[in-house]
């Protein structure tokens, strides 16, 4: 008697979908490499298919990451492609300029350069929107452009290479036989749960999302709150880029992070994150990139025609952003897989008692001129 509404609240949790997604996804893999799910050791490292989704799909994790936050206060940030590529130039081709490129200490401040014209990516973005008040895709999308250009100014238009044994270590090395990225992945994701979840910052952004006038009016320092995650985002943006130059030892100002910014905002939206801002599921993100890199491996593995792959891996979005969706399950698997879930970040929330009582009169609405 209590299995289906046990059964029922489990399809109803806003992460339920895209984990079932995930699932198939990786179930789909099986029959084209039947040792899909196998990892094996070698030289005291640990290689398999599954170990390579998360490796590949770190620098997503990150930016979606970011992405997530700036989505909660109702922005978006399409910069995040460019930024990768100005830190992976600005760090290699400061790297490749030492004596010593393997020097920890020229690596160290390599990287703290990179890091640090992100972080003024970041500002920029933060300081046009909550300042200045231009719609957030616009703002962004001036380094989205200009980015790639100063990215290629860096490395004179030619792919630097580099030979860093410490700087290899961030996107290519091993660490406890697990890739490193997988640490600073992990590292970056507790930090930035424990922030927003443990804290009061998490609810500070989501009344930003919600109502920033509101918020404002209420004691909430909005500007300085959109200025921070838009740092955030661009800080998670550059340490991905430090993983992508590091795996490949080069730095591609053309390349290196191109359309990422999409796959961030569809691991987000995939999450359950709205992109009407408020409520945001850090977790969700997380799964949202997963799906996103199980299904770039998936289309590799089972031989999908390379002209073809975008238009696969769209069709398949669609299906996880239906499958969200409650009027779309209810109309295909019934009202009891439509209703919501009313779940924390779930969008939105399930109807009570309270909700359907019919008030007598309208509560007065205060205008700010």
């Amino acid at each position: 008697m209590t299995t289906t509404p046990r059964w029922r609240a489990l399809t109803q949790h806003h992460l339920f979908w895209p984990v079932a997604v995930l699932v198939a996804l990786l179930l789909i893999n099986v029959p084209f490499t039947p040792d899909f799910f196998s990892i094996r050791m070698t030289d005291g490292h640990l290689y398999g298919s599954l170990v390579s989704i998360v490796l590949f799909g770190s620098p997503l994790i990150l930016v979606a990451v970011g992405m997530t936050l700036v989505i909660a206060t109702g922005g978006i940030d399409l910069s995040v492609g460019a930024v990768v590529a100005i830190t992976g130039a600005l760090t290699c081709s400061y790297i490749s300029d030492q004596a010593d490129q393997s020097a920890l200490s020229a690596v160290l401040l390599a990287m703290g350069i990179g890091l640090l014209a992100a972080v003024v990516c970041g500002l920029w973005n933060g300081f046009l929107v909550a300042r200045m008040g231009i719609q957030p895709i616009i703002a962004t999308l001036i380094i989205m452009v200009a980015g790639r250009g100063v990215a290629q100014l860096i490395t004179d238009g030619q792919i630097i290479t580099i030979n860093s044994e410490p700087y290899k270590l961030i996107g290519g090395g091993y660490w406890l036989t697990l890739p490193f990225s997988i640490f600073v992945v992990a590292a970056v994701v507790a930090v930035t749960v424990a922030l927003t979840r443990r804290t009061a910052l998490g609810l500070l952004v989501e009344s930003v999302g919600g109502n920033a006038e509101a918020s404002r009016l209420v004691g909430i320092r909005s500007l300085r709150i959109k200025i921070m995650v838009y740092v955030f985002c661009a800080l998670c943006a550059g340490i991905a880029g430090l993983m992508i130059s590091s795996n490949t030892s080069a730095a591609d100002g053309n390349n290196a992070g191109l359309w990422i910014e999409l796959d961030a905002i569809l691991a987000v939206v995939i999450g359950g994150t709205s992109l009407l801002g408020g409520r945001f599921s850090i977790g969700g993100t997380v799964v949202g990139a997963l799906v996103i890199q199980t299904l770039t491996t998936t289309i590799y593995t089972i031989g999908v025609p390379t002209q073809t792959n975008l238009v696969f891996k769209a069709a398949v979005v669609i299906v996880v952003c239906l499958l969200q969706s409650p009027k779309f399950r209810a109309k295909v698997f019934g009202a009891r897989f439509g209703s919501g879930s009313g779940a924390k970040g779930s969008g939105t929330p399930a109807a009570t008692p309270a909700d359907t009582t019919p008030t007598t009169a309208a509560a007065p609405k205060m205008e700010v001129s």
